[in-house]
């Protein structure tokens, strides 16, 4: 493996690229800049990234982040996610129902700590369990002694280990959306596509004893924008990267793994589809879901291609034939671990992942089950996600009163009902799930028996603890119960047999990769804070050159071309607002910087660090950022500042939002 080249990192802020800017850009990195990114960036619990852009605590995200929400607090008659929302005063914000978001205080490397836990000779079990202890001690220390959010966070897939702490926010109120049809002008058609057009921006308001956040930090929204040539950061919370997992565990997601989510993935669309084709309710319930999966779909899609590129895995043998002459017994250990994980990986994803159960009651029963099978453990023996550490911010979720919806849930469970007859090939697991009937069937008794759409009921057997799980009589949580011993051993099979080893061989790969390069190559992604960075760039596509912005002029001329058809209908307010706007006013820009799914609703920032953008896509070619980094075509999408606060002022007069970012 080479050193980082050109742009390539999604660097962690406690060792970040000095050295890389100052070459590449003569750009100093000061630790005021590196202060305002940690604490004006934000993390959505439910998968994006956004940040501060007042002293009032008014975040920016995606309208796609923002929209788990907004299908939340739509109610009849008001539908949030087709016809956007504004609050005209601080008062009339709506407060989400369910929604957590994180904002990273400090930085803790225990990597010592944590692997003196694990002593030379313990079996896989016993080297698992002494990790599983110390990383929950140094959790519920940490919780005990700030009060903040705790997390060890595994580095370089086992040779390091940092504790993050956060700042948490659970009153978080909707500012600003727009229509579905600006958010995603183009739909899946353009989706991973440039140029692009899409208004995809949301703004929230995050508060304490309800009052306004004023956050320590912000990021100031730019008022000039960007040109070609510019550098620009990108501060987010990028999902997951797999650039350093050997050839042999690459392999395994090109003929095994990629495969299975595909078939899953491409099942669970086309059931989304045929329920939205139902009548309006139908299509409106289902359209955050539809979205998601349909966008997994698509980056689990080009990603394969990836993986299926002769050239980029030529790249991976190279690099890893680079390190492995010092010392080959890692990567054959985890050569052999991929035989254990083809054996079980199946009965792990949908039995413990839960994909044979699409359902926000099955994942309630689950976690009232499992609540009173782990709460009575000391906090180091129970499953991650019941540490003490982690409770709060379960629980939040566990008694949300988001409505859900019976007919949603019928659709969704019957379909991963169906996968997971097709695919599990265990058949006296899957004869004990549908229980003597067929998935449709299944999946209706199991909805109709279920008493979990009440979040007193909820609570009131969480409060009741085991006793009330023994002699719960909820179709949900019996199938729970069914289910959980195979679920428990499956996950045990895979943590100790194939997760422990693994982490071990990635130590020892992670200390000769230091030895040879230092701290030059970035760890792979973990859904936190890192910073990226790049220039605003055109590219050259099929002899075509894309240009590094779109303008206003570009989405009229796109919607004009397209017959104003689905998905490329102007909304109302965009068509009477024609004759007002700029045509030159900028839509969307594009930079070399290193992003990834999480990515979504990042700040864009200067050097000033000032914002310019708000990150919301990646390019075709930039999928295969997966795996390998490349700044020949692939891009990152960001919504323009500049087109942000002209839409707010001309198309939505919301003239007292765009004065709070730019105060004028």
């Amino acid at each position: 493996m080479t050193t980082a080249a050109a742009d390539e990192g999604m660097w962690l802020l406690n060792d970040p690229p000095h050295a890389k800017l100052q070459e590449r850009y003569g750009f100093d990195l000061t630790d005021p800049f590196l202060q305002r990114a940690m604490h004006a960036s934000v993390r959505f619990n439910n998968g994006g990234s956004g940040g501060f852009v007042s002293p009032d605590g008014l975040i920016v995200t995606n309208h796609h982040i923002g929209a788990d929400s907004l299908q939340k607090l739509t109610r009849p008659g008001r539908d949030l996610i087709a016809d956007g929302y504004l609050a005209k005063t601080r008062a009339d914000e709506l407060k989400c129902p369910d929604l957590e978001l994180n904002v990273l205080q400090s930085i803790e490397d225990v990597t010592d700590r944590v692997k003196a836990a694990v002593k030379p000779g313990q079996s896989a079990a016993e080297a698992a369990a002494a990790r599983r202890a110390v990383l929950s001690a140094i959790e519920k220390e940490s919780l005990d002694s700030t009060g903040l959010r705790s997390d060890v966070v595994t580095l370089y897939q086992g040779g390091v280990y940092h504790l993050y702490r956060y700042q948490k926010y659970t009153d978080v109120r909707l500012v600003f959306a727009p229509e579905s049809a600006a958010a995603a002008f183009g739909g899946d058609v353009d989706n991973f596509e440039y140029p692009r057009f899409g208004f995809d921006v949301c703004f929230f308001r995050a508060y304490q004893n309800d009052k306004p956040v004023n956050p320590s930090h912000y990021f100031p929204w730019s008022k000039t924008g960007v040109a070609e040539g510019d550098l620009v950061f990108v501060t987010g919370h990028p999902g997951t990267t797999n650039r350093l997992e050997t050839v042999a565990r690459l392999k395994y997601r090109r003929d095994f793994g990629h495969p299975y989510q595909l078939a899953r993935l491409r099942a669970m669309e086309s059931a989304l589809i045929q329920f939205s084709e139902t009548g309006p309710d139908a299509r409106r319930v289902a359209a955050t879901d539809l979205h998601r999966v349909a966008n997994a779909r698509k980056v689990i899609s080009g990603q394969f291609q990836a993986l299926l590129d002769p050239a980029v895995m030529a790249r991976k043998e190279q690099e890893e034939n680079a390190l492995r002459s010092a010392d080959p017994k890692p990567w054959e250990a985890i050569e052999k671990t991929q035989s254990l994980l083809r054996s079980r990986e199946r009965q792990m994803a949908l039995l413990e992942r839960g994909e044979a159960f699409s359902s926000e009651l099955f994942a309630a029963a689950r976690h009232l089950v499992r609540l009173a099978a782990e709460l009575p453990k000391p906090s180091g023996d129970r499953l991650r996600e019941y540490r003490t550490s982690n409770l709060d911010s379960l629980k939040f979720q566990l008694f949300s009163p988001a409505p859900i919806d019976p007919t949603l849930e019928v659709a969704k469970l019957s379909a991963s009902l169906t996968f997971l007859a097709e695919a599990l090939g265990d058949r006296a697991t899957i004869e004990i799930v549908l229980a003597g009937k067929t998935p449709r069937v299944r999946a209706a008794e199991l909805v109709a028996g279920c008493k979990l759409f009440d979040v007193a009921e909820r609570k009131r057997i969480f409060d009741a603890g085991p006793a009330a799980i023994d002699q719960s009589a909820d179709t949900m949580i019996q199938l729970a119960r069914t289910i959980d011993p195979a679920a428990r051993e499956v996950r045990k099979f895979i943590e100790e047999q194939v997760d422990e080893p693994e982490r071990q061989a990635y130590s020892r790969i992670a200390e000769i990769r230091f030895e040879k390069f230092g701290r030059t190559i970035a760890p792979d992604a973990t859904f936190t804070l890192r910073l990226a960075f790049g220039r605003v760039s055109g590219y050259d596509e099929d002899g075509v050159a894309r240009p590094y912005q779109t303008t206003v002029a570009g989405l009229f001329q796109r919607a004009g071309k397209m017959g104003g058809r689905e998905p490329f209908v102007l909304a109302d307010r965009w068509k009477a607002a024609q004759s007002k706007l700029d045509p030159t006013t900028p839509m969307n820009f594009v930079s070399t910087a290193d992003t990834i799914g999480g990515n979504s609703g990042s700040p864009v920032v200067n050097r000033d660090g000032e914002l310019v953008g708000i990150n919301f896509d990646r390019n075709r070619p930039g999928l295969v950022r997966n795996f390998v980094y490349s700044d020949v075509q692939a891009r990152h999408i960001a919504v323009h500042g500049g087109g942000v606060v002209a839409a707010l002022k001309t198309v939505y007069g919301a003239n007292d939002l765009a004065r709070e970012l730019v105060g004028q």
